[in-house]
């Protein structure tokens, strides 16, 4: 950590983050990569219900109804993902100690990297379905980009979730 003194919220993000009673969600590798992949089905399901209720033409409300229904999970998933790589996306960088700010500034790096080739991708993908029919591009562009938006923000959660080390095992630290 910084030498700058932590505030009374630093310090309670800190004690939430650090928090091991959820440990057993996010123990091993294969744990984490399922909460991860959990969390990008929730937000993919979850998105494609606001955008069917967004474009369905009778408007029902059923999709925003379930897509309200599946914010709890969702955020259960969020809380497990943080929890796994111990806040080091919620955290303020005067929280974090000097790994923590080179692993923030790899996850962001990679994030960045992934995010461009998505970008690159929708860009691509808009343009064909454009040049297929004259009126994809109206249609279309709204919900793509509001995927895209929603996989910028939360990229650097996947990444970091996907790339969190194991923690040793107690009788290893106990050892050292």
């Amino acid at each position: 950590m910084t030498t700058t003194q932590l505030t009374r919220y630093d310090r309670s993000m800190l004690r939430l983050m650090n928090d091991r009673r959820g440990r057993p969600l996010y123990a091993t590798t294969t744990r984490r990569r399922v909460v991860v992949a959990a969390h990008v089905t929730l937000t993919v399901a979850i998105e494609a219900l606001i955008g069917y209720f967004c474009l369905a033409p009778a408007e029902p409300v059923w999709p925003a109804a379930v897509a309200a229904v599946l914010m709890l999970p969702w955020m259960m998933a969020t809380g497990v993902i943080n929890g796994a790589t111990r806040g080091l996306l919620e955290l303020r960088e005067r929280a974090l100690d000097e790994r923590q700010s080179a692993d923030r500034m790899r996850v962001l790096a990679r994030a960045h990297r992934v995010m461009t080739w998505l970008l690159a991708g929708s860009v691509v993908g808009l343009l064909a379905a454009g040049a297929a029919d004259g009126d994809a591009l109206r249609v279309y562009a709204a919900p793509v980009l509001a995927v895209v938006l929603t996989a910028h923000w939360l990229m650097p959660l996947w990444v970091a979730g996907l790339t969190a080390q194991d923690e040793p095992a107690e009788d290893e630290a106990a050892v050292l």
